[in-house]
């Protein structure tokens, strides 16, 4: 018995030790990350805990001010973008498009696709895997309940998770986040 106690016990100190070496090496690693990267992954987390959802975890979202329309908050959303300078490259009117594939009604759902080409430039010059991020996307949803939403990319991840951006290229990025950060909040209260 006091074998078996003495194997346990060592591997318990190997456990703790193990342990303290990965969050000597995490806390190295981060060190070299953007200043905002350990509040970013701490929210993500929480969210993840919270609802088991990694796309809930990595998305913004808002419900729309009760007795708004699809259509208000539409037009709502293409009015921002339009006055906030960002480029409408298409919309995908999904909501129809299964509707019309499954013969029957389904929820109403339109993805907006917006960019600025040259800050999708940058970006891309930076890193070729932004490239899978664009151009900027906005969905507007109704739920299961008949609730519509607005949801978008949480932009944090991208500007902050990582190795500091350069700074031209973080400015230009924090422009398109307050983009869609004003898209979704005023899209959301159908603000024009």
């Amino acid at each position: 018995m006091q074998l078996i106690k003495s194997i346990l016990a060592f591997i318990g100190v190997i456990a703790i030790l193990a342990i303290v070496a990965v969050f000597f090496k995490a806390q190295s690693v981060l060190a070299g990350f953007d200043p905002e990267a350990r509040a970013t992954y701490a929210n993500i987390a929480q969210v993840l805990l919270e609802t088991g959802n990694p796309a809930e975890a990595t998305v913004w979202k808002a419900q729309v001010r009760d007795g708004l329309t699809f259509d208000d908050v539409d037009q709502a959303i293409g009015s921002i973008a339009a006055a906030m300078n960002i480029k409408d490259v298409g919309a995908l009117p999904l909501g129809d498009q299964v509707s019309a594939m499954e013969g029957k009604p389904w929820r109403k759902l339109k993805i907006y696709l917006y960019c600025n080409p040259l800050t999708a430039a940058q970006m891309i010059d930076y890193s070729d895997a932004f490239s899978a991020y664009l151009p900027c996307r906005i969905a507007l949803l109704q739920d299961k309940t008949g609730k519509l939403w607005i949801y978008t990319i949480n932009m944090d991840l991208l500007i902050y998770g990582g190795k500091p951006l350069p700074p031209a290229l973080k400015e230009e990025a924090l422009k398109v986040k307050k983009v869609m950060q004003a898209i979704l909040t005023d899209g959301a209260n159908g603000e024009f």
